[in-house]
């Protein structure tokens, strides 16, 4: 494993984007009142497909939907970065913002219990965000 000092330039600034992307995402979710929002670090996990997770839910359809826009609106203007993919977006329960490295999931309240994320990936380093 690299330490801080032996990582690339372009490792670090890769590193510096996704945290930009992170914090833009969460702030987000918040300025749309999503809830129970959690990061999941999964650059441990050699299984997993990006280096980060973020879940957060929502209480009815059209705040999932607004959660999501709202997320790709703001890391568009403040990151520059648009979404690899945009799943779900026509669905009520469950959308998928995927900016490859960083990974949303925006979930109804019973969606998210029902695939309970959190406990899939417990291996990874999680930190809540409310």
């Amino acid at each position: 494993m690299k330490t801080l000092s032996q990582e690339t330039p372009s490792t670090q600034a890769k590193l510096t984007q996704n945290s930009r992307i992170i914090k833009t995402i969460i702030a987000a979710i918040l300025d749309k009142k999503g809830e129970e929002i959690i990061s999941l670090n999964l650059k441990k996990i050699p299984e997993a497909i990006a280096d980060y997770f973020i879940v957060c839910e929502a209480s009815n359809p059209n705040l999932l939907k607004a959660i999501a826009d709202n997320i790709e609106k703001e890391v568009l203007e403040k990151c520059g970065e648009k979404p690899f993919k945009f799943e779900g977006k026509q669905g009520e329960k469950w959308i998928l913002v995927d900016y490859v490295d960083v990974v949303v999931h925006c979930m109804m309240t019973d969606t998210r219990a029902f695939y309970n994320l959190e406990e899939l990936w417990q291996d990874a380093e999680m930190k809540e965000h409310n």
